[in-house]
């Protein structure tokens, strides 16, 4: 880590709370139809809805409230009552309308590492709702670049990183995704940090075990401090 020029931190469930929101929005979704169906089976259909719609709708509040009214419509066969449907897009404003709640240490790890390090907030979602919950978390002034990424693969930080105009090897990604903040940026000679959060989005997980000596793992994001520091 003493080559470590530019961090970037993963936003949502790394900086602030994000998941348990959406999960408390698809109970409750699950709770409208379940005249039709058992909860289980209509998460497991949003689920579904949820990833063919990806590569159209891409991640955010917005793509995952048209999956809900799509995942609505095909379980009712286009005779659920419109008030459903206004139901569903109430409750997609409520998601955008959550409270942004900082994380245990957050703050206090991006003080410290201010000023010794250039700060990057790189984070995949909605542009305009992560850029909201970005101005109401108050911690844009500790970030010298914001990237909202349409997505968190290989290209994807290649791209992020020649435009930082950064060697691979002065990059550090911290995120609480395997998936998408720590494997593609390794396979790019990056180094990341995982900084596990108690609740993770079924897309992001993984399955098989990663035995990798370079991934470090987290409790706590302050701990990251103690690489750095």
């Amino acid at each position: 880590m003493h080559d470590i020029k530019i961090i970037a931190f993963d936003a949502d469930d790394t900086l602030w709370v994000n998941e348990p929101y959406f999960q408390e929005t698809e109970h409750k979704f699950c709770a409208l139809l379940e005249d039709y169906l058992p909860h289980h089976t209509v998460s497991q259909e949003l689920f579904k809805t949820e990833m063919n719609n990806l590569p159209l709708y891409g991640y955010g509040v917005k793509g995952f409230v048209l999956c809900m009214i799509e995942t609505l419509t095909n379980i009712t066969d286009n005779k659920a009552d419109i008030k459903l449907v206004n139901k569903v897009i109430s409750l997609g404003k409520e998601l955008l309308n959550k409270p942004i709640e900082l994380l245990d240490g957050v703050e206090d790890a991006l003080k410290k590492l201010n000023g010794d390090y250039r700060l990057v907030m790189a984070t995949k979602g909605d542009l305009l709702d992560q850029e909201r919950k970005l101005l109401n978390s108050g911690l844009e002034k500790y970030f010298h670049h914001i990237e909202i990424m349409s997505n968190k693969k290989k290209g994807d930080y290649q791209k992020l990183i020649q435009h930082l105009d950064c060697n691979p090897k002065n990059f550090l990604m911290i995120g609480n995704s395997i998936k998408s903040d720590v494997i593609p940026v390794l396979e790019l000679g990056g180094n990341a940090i995982h900084v596990p959060y108690h609740t993770t989005w079924a897309h992001e997980q993984i399955t098989q075990k990663i035995n990798d000596p370079k991934i470090i793992q987290v409790s706590n994001i302050t701990e990251v401090l103690n690489y750095l520091k």
